[in-house]
């Protein structure tokens, strides 16, 4: 039998592995050879080899066995309070290696128009959540000239402008084109026979959902209309198709506020114009005469651009959420998910 009274073992001064350290606390805790091995899923046999082993580096007993278990020694119980701090130690220092930055790390700031974020921006966010934690995105989501002024005035460093192909100070590329659309709740049923089958076609019934109807935009026009004021780009979209076919608006309320819109049109007030990214939301009530019909001749769109500031090549970090943002809108157009054209980069 070793001793059991010899001065208490170091850890620094032995080669002990991580794993046996793990099976001397384990049978320690448990009182029993028997419980630690099925608690480590280890045979008894071979974990009572590795504690003799331990015993044998070390020159001292650790453990006093009897038929009802095993108990420490006090070279024992010094082991144990010396090899769980180093096992915490390791620990600590496994999870410091783990955190080191692993691929792009920065905070970018992205600017959007907020009809569009409310569509795009939770799908991104998670995708980079998952494939890039060490990037922190902060959102402004706002009217479409403030995201401009945004990117002008160099508080942002990815932005979606709206209609904007090219801005000087920035340097822009195509991302999308979608179509605006015309909804309401039709009580009367008037508006519903002026709707057409999609390619022209007259339409006494709602199509399908997947077969949305069109309307000319002289005819949604001269509907009661609840729209923002001018400052806000669908409605200077609209006054400019007004303009040009000569036609007159018949605005009945104008507010700024988008919920104060949406709860106008789906009350029956009147109807609006919205571009596809608001599409789902328009499309929510689903009440009887409650109608969603593309704007057409002429055909009303907005088309996206994805801008950065010229003269400054991006770093990593903003190079990563620039292929978040083209990969999410092109992948949620190919799936159907927005009603859109892809106009980025294949």
């Amino acid at each position: 039998m070793l001793p059991s009274r010899l001065p208490a073992p170091t850890i620094s001064t032995l080669s002990v592995d991580l794993r046996t350290l793990r099976y001397f606390i384990a049978v320690l805790e448990a009182g029993s050879l028997s419980r630690a091995a099925g608690t480590l899923y280890v045979a008894q046999p071979a974990l009572t080899a590795q504690i003799k082993k331990l015993e044998a580096e070390l020159g001292t007993q650790l453990f006093e066995r009897s038929h009802a278990g095993v108990t420490p020694t006090p070279a024992g119980l010094q082991l144990y309070e010396d090899a769980r701090r180093l096992l915490s130690d390791a620990d600590a220092m496994r999870e410091r290696i783990q955190r080191l930055p692993q691929g792009p790390e920065g905070s970018v700031t992205v600017a959007l128009p907020f009809l569009l974020a409310s569509l795009l921006i939770g799908p991104v966010l998670a995708r980079l959540k998952a494939s890039h934690p060490r990037i922190r995105v902060f959102v402004l989501d706002d009217l479409s000239l403030l995201v401009k002024k945004a990117m002008l005035d160099r508080r942002a460093d990815v932005g979606l402008l709206v209609d904007s192909p090219q801005v000087d100070g920035l340097s822009c590329r195509p991302l999308a084109r979608e179509p605006m659309f015309f909804c309401g709740c039709d009580r009367t049923g008037e508006v519903a026979r002026l709707l057409q089958a999609p390619g022209g076609r007259k339409t006494k019934t709602r199509p399908p959902a997947d077969a949305i109807p069109e309307i000319d935009f002289a005819l949604a026009a001269a509907q009661p209309l609840v729209l923002q004021s001018r400052r806000f780009a669908i409605r200077r979209a609209v006054e400019d198709a007004a303009a040009a076919l000569g036609v007159t608006l018949d605005i009945v309320h104008e507010h700024d506020s988008t919920r104060v819109i949406r709860s106008l049109y789906t009350s029956g007030a009147g109807f609006t114009f919205t571009p596809a990214c608001a599409l789902p939301e328009a499309s929510a009530p689903a009440r009887p005469g409650w109608i969603v019909a593309r704007v057409v001749r002429p055909d009303l769109s907005r088309t996206y651009t994805l801008a950065t500031p010229a003269g400054r090549t991006p770093d990593a970090a903003t190079e990563v959420v620039i292929d978040a943002l083209a990969g999410e809108a092109r992948r949620m157009i190919e799936a159907g998910e927005w009603n859109a054209q892809w106009l980025g980069r294949r």
